[in-house]
């Protein structure tokens, strides 16, 4: 193996761990949703990896065949911006509709108490939620696909948002026809980005299950709301 290629494998490890690490949407979203929804922790790194898998692959079919048809790189990666742009919209989007389902989520979940009056005339009262007394199949089924849905709105996100580093890395080996390299390239780039996400989120997980936040559970789908679309701010703002 020449120096040239392990200076691109090098640097393609570098970026995948540093992208991932400062970009905060790599991780806190799918935190932050496993906690209100209650994931397991293999669940989350499930999820999680999928996405991120879809997060790389996507911009490596998109620098392939930039790259086969001839497009320049300035191109090529305005394209990954756009992208960029547009996933961050779409995060931001998605996180405050979830927030306001989650305010209303947590309004409807405050315990109040009911006053009963039995046929002897006796009284008692108790106290419930909306959210677990009166469910039924029906609004079961309804939780579940909302699930499903919040599932799909991330992957679709992730699939749709740009790993811009990656592209140069892959300009050099591609025009030399160096395939190998580019796949070896890729898959030193998507370890390190997808080993970086399981980390995050194995540690964010973890963390989340201090007792201490349990109180903040009734409105813990608005607070991932509130996360998800600041991760999509952090991007359009701050550019990470």
């Amino acid at each position: 193996m020449d120096e040239t290629t392990l200076i691109l494998l090098g640097t393609a490890a570098t970026l995948g761990f540093v992208h991932t690490l400062v970009g905060v949407d790599h991780s806190l979203p799918f935190v932050v949703i496993a906690r209100a929804q209650g994931w397991s922790l293999r669940r989350l790194l499930l999820i999680t990896g999928a996405c991120g898998l879809g997060h790389v692959l996507s911009s490596v079919v998109i620098g392939i065949v930039g790259i086969g048809l001839g497009v320049a790189l300035r191109q090529v990666q305005w394209v990954e911006e756009t992208r960029g742009g547009l996933a961050a919209n779409l995060l931001i989007g998605f996180g405050l509709a979830y927030m306001v389902w989650g305010v209303y989520r947590g309004l409807r979940g405050k315990r109040h108490r009911h006053l009963h009056t039995h046929a002897n005339g006796t009284q008692h009262d108790h106290d419930h939620s909306h959210l677990g007394d009166h469910l039924h199949v029906h609004e079961g089924a309804r939780r579940g696909r909302g699930k499903a849905l919040t599932v799909f709105a991330l992957v679709v996100v992730f699939v749709l948002g740009p790993c811009e580093v990656l592209i140069p890395l892959l300009i050099v080996p591609a025009f030399e026809h160096s395939w190998w390299v580019v796949a070896a390239v890729v898959a030193v780039f998507a370890a390190a980005t997808i080993g970086t996400m399981l980390g995050l989120v194995t540690l964010g997980h973890l963390g989340l299950r201090w007792r201490g936040l349990d109180s903040l559970d009734r409105y813990m789908h608005a607070l991932a709301g509130g996360a998800i679309a600041a991760s999509g701010l952090a991007i359009q703002l701050l550019g990470i």
